[in-house]
């Protein structure tokens, strides 16, 4: 019978932490920091549609299907920010597409810079809003500290790079409520 009680009771204290803590979770203002988004990321991955752009990407200039359609992985990234690798970049029917796959970024041990650890798996398509806001350092950009830049000079800076090259960058997305691009930084690296 005492055993039956403690069970009982670790049963309630359990439910109780638990549900303390899914209610703290969904509690953070803005200045919350980077994590306090991830409970109305979840609510916005559970009411996202599949599509992230409002009309399908178009096909690639040799009238060929595209590598990766949107998918549930960009919807999932709706009002997040993301540290990814871009593989590729296009424009097709006044939208820019980027082919783009988490990655990582660590600290140059020895300069003011970052190292990327590149991702592995395929790539996902995901579009830009018509104001995205591009941001490119060197090795992309022309200077250490971040510039803008026009989508347009964004996608033929990439896609002149050899895709060996590519693999090397890395980039801060910020997605829209809906799965779009809506700002590109390229982390400076030496």
């Amino acid at each position: 019978m005492r055993v039956a009680h403690r069970r009982t009771t670790t049963v309630r204290r359990l439910t109780a932490l638990t549900l303390g803590l899914l209610a703290l979770t969904g509690c953070g203002g803005p200045d919350a920091g980077p994590d306090a988004g991830q409970a109305a990321t979840a609510t916005a991955s559970a009411t996202a549609t599949a599509s992230v752009t409002s009309a399908p990407p178009a096909p690639a200039p040799d009238g060929t299907a595209p590598s990766s359609g949107p998918s549930a992985t960009a919807a999932r990234w709706a009002g997040t920010k993301q540290f990814v690798q871009i593989g590729d970049a296009r424009t097709a029917g006044g939208r820019t597409y980027l082919s783009v796959r988490p990655a990582e970024k660590k600290p140059h041990p020895q300069f003011e810079a970052w190292v990327i650890v590149p991702g592995e798996g395929p790539y996902t398509e995901v579009s830009m809003t018509e104001d995205a806001q591009v941001l490119l350092s060197v090795p992309l950009g022309d200077a250490k500290h971040p510039a803008a830049y026009t989508r347009a000079e964004f996608v033929g800076r990439l896609t002149a790079r050899p895709s060996s090259d590519r693999a090397l960058l890395g980039f801060d997305l910020s997605f829209d409520g809906q799965g779009r691009v809506t700002r590109v930084q390229s982390l400076y690296t030496p």
